[in-house]
């Protein structure tokens, strides 16, 4: 899976899993950077200014398996998931302002 820049993507952040299954997902059982080197799969998540989740990569044996990108709205509700497979399949879910499937 080819991997687009991270850049502008926000403050970076490691950890374990994930819990849910509305988006945007909530990242849980953070790590310090230096526990990521040991790890074989992870997650790498970006955080905005409100530390909201902009986006994150599944990282298995140093290969991104998954990608998520998001945007809000002035809400603060999700506005859009953009995510990408292991194939590179892309897939954009849009959002209303309160939430539901645009």
């Amino acid at each position: 899976m080819s991997v687009a820049s991270n850049e502008g993507r926000g403050t970076l952040r490691f950890f374990v899993t994930y819990t849910g299954i509305k988006l945007p997902f909530k990242l849980v059982n953070e790590l310090q950077p230096d526990e990521v080197r040991n790890r074989n799969t992870f997650f790498r998540g970006h955080f905005d200014a409100q530390d909201r989740l902009t986006g994150f990569d599944k990282l298995a044996y140093g290969e991104v398996e998954l990608r998520h990108d998001y945007t809000y709205h002035d809400n603060g509700r999700i506005r859009s998931a953009e995510i990408t497979d292991i194939d590179g399949e892309v897939t954009m879910l849009l959002f209303g302002a309160e939430g539901e499937t645009a």
